[in-house]
């Protein structure tokens, strides 16, 4: 090997190093969820929201949420993590999740999402922040998952939004590439391909209802109040 080829390939190399290592830490918080999502699954019903403990996911409560359903295509955040907030350069309580989508692609999102707590299913999204003066390049993942309220309805989520780039300039929305929508039983990530993909262009234990004050063992979580 000459010289030129060493020079050559070596950076390359590590350019595909740092990608792989850039895409295993923004997927480890959306695993660490789904899976502790899926071993308190029944055999026919999603977990109750009150099943949920937060030292259970203590390394993704930084990008996690909570969210209740408010109409049928839409719901509210009521808990959400710090890296939310610094996505949208400001407080989250009580806005739609549909807030970090680009205007253009919030029916499509919304008409996923219905399903999350319709099916019930498990939603995944690939997205891509809008550019703009002051905003670099900002990928990201999302997904959401079903929860049962404490009456037995599908009206209640978990979701994790893990990016990978520069905030930047805030507010940082989202354009949709691609969703998948899994069915709740049997939707862990490397479960056989039952899905249904589709590109487009466009208390946690010991929180309650009423928003309890609530701190994990580290501060990732910022809890909100809404007094609607």
């Amino acid at each position: 090997m000459s010289v030129d080829d060493t020079t050559d390939t070596a950076p390359r190399r590590g350019v595909i190093s740092m990608l792989r290592r850039s895409a295993e830490r923004q997927a480890a918080p959306l695993r660490l969820v789904e899976r502790y999502w899926a071993s308190l699954r029944g055999a026919d019903a999603v977990p109750l929201r009150s099943q949920i403990d937060p030292r259970a996911i203590e390394g993704a409560l930084d990008c996690a949420f909570l969210a209740e359903r408010i109409a049928p295509n839409h719901a509210r955040l009521r808990v959400a993590g710090r890296h939310l907030t610094d996505l949208m350069g400001m407080d989250v309580s009580g806005m739609p999740l549909s807030t970090l989508i680009a205007p253009q692609d919030r029916d499509g999102f919304g008409a996923s999402l219905g399903r999350v707590f319709a099916d019930p299913a498990v939603l995944r999204v690939s997205l891509r922040g809008e550019g703009g003066f002051g905003k670099p390049r900002l990928d990201a993942e999302m997904v959401v998952l079903p929860l049962r309220s404490d009456f037995g309805e599908v009206s209640r989520a978990i979701g994790v939004v893990a990016t990978t780039g520069r905030i930047g300039r805030t507010p940082r929305r989202f354009r949709v590439d691609a969703s998948e929508i899994v069915p709740a039983f049997g939707a862990l990530s490397d479960s056989p391909a039952t899905t249904e993909t589709t590109p487009q262009t466009e208390p946690l234990r010991g929180l309650s209802e009423a928003h309890a004050p609530f701190r994990p063992a580290k501060p990732y979580l910022r809890v909100v109040v809404s007094n609607d």
